[in-house]
């Protein structure tokens, strides 16, 4: 069943910047109040089309200190975010896998390219790896009650 379910969300999602590089991997706090990096960044061109990863509903869409971001919800309690982003969306746009949600901003802190998306994936309160959404992260099993 498990199997089925990861098949299931690969085929459903895809890389929201292409090509793809990841320069910056997934790594959580031990503790949630921690300092930790809860995405990973992708390097892109400046300007780059930002795309959905997946279909959804686009929950917020504008400037969180100072910079763009987008983001939207999917099926199974699902959240990806997206920045620094100049959107071309809007809250309550619905959209489909690969639409584009804006353009990649310069100045993601801590990336050593021209430009980087910041893309993230939660559930939830709890953060996750955006990359098992392609089937390339670490996949963490959680009972049933604390993956809420």
């Amino acid at each position: 069943m498990l199997r089925l379910l990861i098949l299931l969300v690969v085929a459903s999602f895809g890389w929201p910047v292409a090509p793809p590089s990841v320069v910056r991997p997934f790594d959580p706090p031990a503790r949630p109040w921690l300092p930790g990096h809860r995405g990973v960044d992708i390097a892109g061109p400046p300007s780059a089309v930002v795309r959905s990863a997946g279909a959804g509903t686009v929950l917020f869409a504008g400037p969180v200190a100072g910079r763009g971001v987008v983001s939207v919800a999917h099926a199974g309690g699902l959240r990806t975010t997206y920045e620094p982003v100049t959107p071309v969306v809007a809250a309550g746009d619905v959209v489909p896998r690969g639409a584009p949600l804006g353009r990649l901003e310069t100045g993601h802190p801590g990336c050593a390219a021209a430009a980087c998306l910041h893309w993230g994936l939660r559930r939830g309160s709890l953060y996750l790896d955006p990359l098992v959404l392609l089937g390339l992260g670490r996949v963490r099993l959680l009972p049933i009650d604390q993956a809420r």
